[in-house]
Order: structure tokens, then C-alpha cells, then sequence
């Protein structure tokens, strides 16, 4: 429930993806009357389903009981109309990683919202707060809120402040954040990727490039990993289904932790070509190239990459000290 330090009782979710429908889930389970903004009713019924699953999932589990479950439904609503978001007290917004988009979520966000005091948060995780702070009149009560997936799984939040918040909305959101969520905060500055990105992407794009060198086998880094680092999950399955479409914001840094990778970019593309196409069939052996994942998990190392193998990279690597 909200506390008076809060002043939030009803937020708004924008989006309702594997990001929105996760932070609408939690806000409804910890008792506010969440409102669910899609596009059109398609993917409200997509967006809705998932809930419903994951809370489904969350009693099958243990973790919740079936009155929890029913009370978080009724708290949620759903609509295709930015207009019902004008006594929200908290707008959360969970669209696509896309500057302008989140730009103009922002401004429609800012008209339909009519309560002064109200606020407005991104969960973006690549992209400034301040530029769609810039959008609304209210940059003052703008900030970062970066969830991570699964959103009522995960108890880190990444709070980010624009650079002209007010003290009082950074003390109800923060309290917002701890209170009201029971969530754990870290603070960032308003920098694209935060804290926890530039941590992780050079972790991953290390992984890949010692694979792809041919220096260890990807179930040899995933273990290294998992036992040594005690990081729940290190799968290349993940990698090459997952990783690409966060890797993008990171493209243009010219730096080697953040090169972008040939491998990925073919491993990915067939990846989403394999999840579009319904009745592709698996290629037999003697088709099969050196690319397909059942290559990732092979026990014997790939030889060392000669110059001029065809393996891409945007920046030469640093020679060694």
C-alpha cells in the first residue's frame, strides 16, 4: 500500500511487454490500483495473459496464495486511451528501447495527466532520462525507474534522477521504490546504461569473444561462471536469443568492451527467424553449419581465429601490455 510519504495510490503503466506486465504485476500484488496502457486491444489481451500466468505461476509455486492472486486481479484495469491516465498519481513507462517513441509517450503522458504533483518514471535502461524529461513541463518530477526482468521476481531498482528533479519528487519516488515496493534501490547518475549495464554488457561481449577465439567451450565459460561467480544464469541459449536487442544502444561506443560481434548479430538473426517462422525443421547434420547452437555447447575448443577468417569486429582489440 502507499504511505503518506509516498502519496502514490494509483499508477499508470505504459506498456505491458515482458517489462510492463512484470512492473504492473508487482504494483498491483503490493495493493495499488494499477491501470494498464497498450496500443490496442490485441496486445492488452497478450499483456493481460502474461499476468495472469505469472501470478498463476507465483500460487503453483508457493509464493503467492490464490486469495493474493485474486486480490492483485482486481486491482488491475486495462485501456487503449492515454486520457484515463489523468488521476494517476505515477506513470511508469515501459515502451520499446526508441528515443522518439519514449519521447512522445512522455508528452501525451504529461497532457492526460492533470494532478500537479503527479509523476512520471522510464524504465528505460539505455536512453537519458533527461531527454524525455525535456518532452513534459514537469522535468522536475521525472526519473529513472529501472526494473529488472522478471520485475516481481527481482527486488533491484535502478532510481535515476534527472538533472532538474525536485527534493520532494525524489523523496516520494524513493520511497516509493523501498516502501511501497519493497524493492532495493541504487542510485545512478543520468547516464545511458546506468549502473548495472555497463557492468553486465562487457561481461557478456568478454564471454563471446573468448568463444569465439576458440579459447574455451561456451558450457566451459557458463560454469566458470556459475560456480565460481555464483551468477544464477551464463547460457549462450540466452545469449543468442536475448542479448542482441540490448547490445544495440551500445553499438556506437568505440571502445573494445563494447564492440559489437559478427557471431551475435548471425546467432541472433536466426534465432528471431526460427521464432517467426512456425514449421522451419532442424537442419540435418550434413547441412549444418559451425554457427548452429548445437556447435555453442561442443567439449573441444574451436582453434584459435586466424586474421582474414571472415569474424568481424568494429574496433581492433588493444595489444597486450
Amino acid at each position: 500500500m502507499s504511505t503518506p510519504a509516498t502519496g502514490v495510490n494509483a499508477v499508470g503503466v505504459v506498456g505491458c511487454g515482458l517489462m510492463g506486465s512484470g512492473i504492473a504485476e508487482l504494483c498491483a500484488r503490493e495493493g495499488l490500483d494499477t491501470l494498464v496502457y497498450e496500443v490496442d486491444a490485441k496486445a492488452l489481451e497478450a499483456g493481460g495473459s502474461r499476468i495472469e500466468n505469472s501470478l498463476a505461476r507465483a500460487v503453483e509455486r508457493g509464493k503467492l496464495t490464490a486469495d493474493d492472486r485474486d486480490a492483485a486481479l482486481r486491482r488491475l484495469s486495462f485501456t487503449t486511451g492515454c486520457a484515463d491516465f489523468a488521476e494517476r498519481d505515477l506513470a511508469i513507462e515501459a515502451v520499446p528501447e526508441d528515443e522518439a517513441l519514449k519521447v512522445h509517450v512522455f508528452a501525451e503522458l504529461d497532457k492526460a495527466m492533470v494532478r500537479p504533483e503527479a509523476l512520471i518514471a522510464s524504465n528505460t535502461s539505455s536512453i537519458p532520462v533527461m531527454r524525455p524529461a525535456a518532452a513534459t513541463n514537469r522535468p522536475g518530477q521525472v526519473a529513472g525507474l529501472h526494473f529488472f526482468s522478471p520485475g516481481p521476481v527481482l527486488d533491484l531498482v535502478e532510481l535515476v534522477p534527472s538533472l532538474v528533479i525536485s527534493d520532494s519528487a525524489w523523496e516520494r519516488l524513493r520511497a516509493f521504490v523501498t516502501d511501497t515496493l519493497n524493492r532495493h534501490v541504487i542510485v545512478s547518475q543520468d547516464r545511458a546504461g546506468f549502473v548495472v549495464k555497463p557492468l553486465l554488457i562487457p561481461y557478456i561481449v568478454s564471454a563471446i569473444r573468448m568463444f569465439e577465439s576458440g579459447f574455451a567451450t561456451a558450457q566451459d565459460i557458463d560454469e566458470g561462471m556459475v560456480r565460481d561467480c555464483a551468477i544464477p544464469w551464463a547460457r549462450y541459449a540466452w545469449l543468442t536469443t536475448s542479448v542482441w536487442t540490448p547490445l544495440s544502444p551500445w553499438r556506437s561506443r568505440c571502445t573494445p568492451s563494447f564492440v559489437s560481434l559478427t557471431w551475435l548479430r548471425r546467432h541472433c538473426c536466426r534465432a528471431r527467424c526460427r521464432h517467426a517462422t512456425s514449421d522451419v525443421r532442424p537442419a540435418s547434420a550434413s547441412t549444418r553449419t559451425r554457427d548452429d547452437t548445437s556447435a555453442l555447447h561442443s567439449r573441444r575448443p574451436r582453434p584459435t581465429t586466424q586474421a582474414g577468417s571472415g569474424i568481424e569486429t568494429a574496433v581492433r582489440l588493444p595489444e597486450a601490455p
